[in-house]
Formats: C-alpha cells, structure tokens, sequence
C-alpha cells in the first residue's frame, strides 16, 4: 500500500477515516470560537426575553456541528448541504410536517394507551408555592421547548449527519444505520435510569430516525420527528425524557405499572408499547420506500 493509498481511495478520494477524523477536529475549533462568541450572545438575548434559566449549551452544540459540517464538505468533500440532507428542499414543510406526525404519534399512541391501562396516572404538581395556573403550563412549556429544539438538532447532526453519509459512502446505508443507531444509544449511557432495555429501545429509536433521514432525504424530517417525539413526553404528558424529568406544573403522569411497561425511571419510551410503536413505523417507512423505490436502490441522500 502506497502512502497516498493511506488517505485516498482508489477514486481519488479522501478515505472515511480521515473524513471523520477532519470533521471531529472542525467541531471541536468551531466549538471554542461558539462558546466564546456566541453563548454570550445567547445569555443575553434569554435573559431579555426571559428565558434566564434556560441554558445556551444547546445551541452553542449545533453552530459548533453546523460548523464541523461546512468545513468537512466545503474542503474535504466538495459537496453540497444537500449531501447530508440539509439542503434548501429538505425544509420544505411537508417533510417537516411527517416527521413532527411520526415523533408525535410514535410516543403519544403508546403514553395514550398506558394512560388507558392505569399505568400511568395523573398527579398535581409539587413543590412548594408553584404556580399550577394556565400561565405557569404555558411558560414551562416555553422554556421546555426551548431546551429540547436545540438538544434534538445537536444529535441528528452528530448521529445522522456527515458521519451518517460518510458511513453510507464507504459501506451503504445499512451499515451507516446500524453504526450511528448503536452509537446513538451508546450517547445515553450515562443518563439517569439507564438499563440494557432502554439503551436497546433508544437504538431502535435511532434506526427510526435514521430511516427518516433516508426516506425523505431531510435530515429536518429526522430532527422534527426528534423534538416532536420528546416534546410530547415532556410538554403534553410531563412524562420523563430519556430518564430526565423536565419542569412540570399543573400536571404530571406518574408511573403506576410495571417497569416493562413504563420504562421506569427513563420513562415511557423505554417501554415494550414504545417498542412496538417503532416497530411499526419502521416497517411502515420501509415498506412505504420499498414501494416507491420498486427494483431501485434506496437513496443516497
């Protein structure tokens, strides 16, 4: 092997490891640049429109991965948005509509259900002297949503972004699926709760988004069905998110069934009723392709 052959393919072309290897460095210097310039920023305008208590970490992450991305594919690459699907017609409103549906209807069906069951029952909030009025849903709702927008832009773009397509690049679109999905449960390790079923439950989760991402081309559609999936745990049901309670006045549902079920202290998507919601969603988008894509390979975008 010649040393050129170490860091191009036979195409000419720069190899997956070093593609990587040049994006991690570009996220971690536009990192430093986002938290010097921009998080002040940030703090500032939150504090102004009182979101004081929300924190900027979020956003911070994703002009840090927004960063890694133009660098990798403007100097490695060569390549438009468009091949990480982050192009123009990849925000197009009904792809952002389907996959808000999906995130939405793939976790409120199964919390729905372990309502019906008894399950999960609802509480008052607690804690002394909070506010429970319709003032006080609406601003916790605010500054939820504003936490988990950013949080689910930050992992589609490190799980089914440049690294999604460099994977799909060197061995196909399965192998970039099983790769990202496992190392997108491998991020949830550490999270309150965690146990073999809900890391196994969150990997299937990401081969859910990341069949998303295929199907529609929008890597938009994946992060909409994302924030959809736990902006209804956390904002309509004050249900835990991936073993994480968000704030909750005026109402929460509280665990009152088994475990298997529930997902305990991780919450409902740890449940098999999750599960099996996944399940059908991905047999529904691959059958949807399949029919679409007849004696085609799936796409590349």
């Amino acid at each position: 092997m010649t040393s050129r052959a170490i860091f191009f393919t036979a195409r000419g072309t720069i190899r997956g490891f070093w593609r990587v290897g040049l994006f991690c460095v570009a996220v971690a210097g536009c990192w430093v640049v986002a938290a010097s310039l921009l998080s002040p920023v940030l703090v500032w305008i939150y504090r102004v429109i009182g979101l004081r208590s929300v924190s900027s970490d979020g956003w911070v992450e994703v002009a840090a991965l927004l960063g890694g991305h133009r660098i990798a594919l403007l100097w490695a690459d060569k390549r438009p948005w468009s091949d990480v699907g982050l192009g123009h017609q990849a925000a197009h409103p009904r792809l952002l509509a389907r996959g808000f549906a999906l995130g939405a209807l793939g976790i409120g069906i199964p919390v729905v259900c372990l309502i019906a069951c008894g399950w999960l029952v609802r509480a008052p909030a607690v804690g002394a002297g909070l506010s429970t009025g319709p003032e006080a849903w609406a601003g916790a709702a605010v500054r939820v949503s504003t936490f988990l927008l950013p949080a689910a832009l930050a992992e589609e773009l490190l799980a089914r972004g440049y690294v999604f397509t460099v994977i799909r690049d060197a061995a196909g679109w399965g192998w970039s699926l099983s790769a990202t999905s496992i190392g997108f449960g491998l991020l949830h390790i550490a999270n309150n709760g965690a146990t073999e079923m809900s890391l196994a439950l969150v990997m299937l989760a990401g081969v859910l988004l990341g069949l998303v991402r295929i199907a529609t081309r929008s890597l938009y559609a994946a992060w909409a069905a994302h924030f959809a999936w736990n902006w209804t745990m956390a904002v309509v049901f004050h249900v835990a998110v991936s073993g994480y309670p968000l704030e909750s006045p005026a109402y929460r549902y509280v665990d009152a069934g088994p475990n298997w079920a529930t997902g305990g202290a991780w919450g409902p998507e740890a449940g098999i009723p999750a599960g099996l919601s996944m399940v059908v969603i991905i047999g529904y988008l691959m059958a949807r392709q399949r029919r679409r894509q007849e004696g085609e390979t799936w796409p590349n975008g």
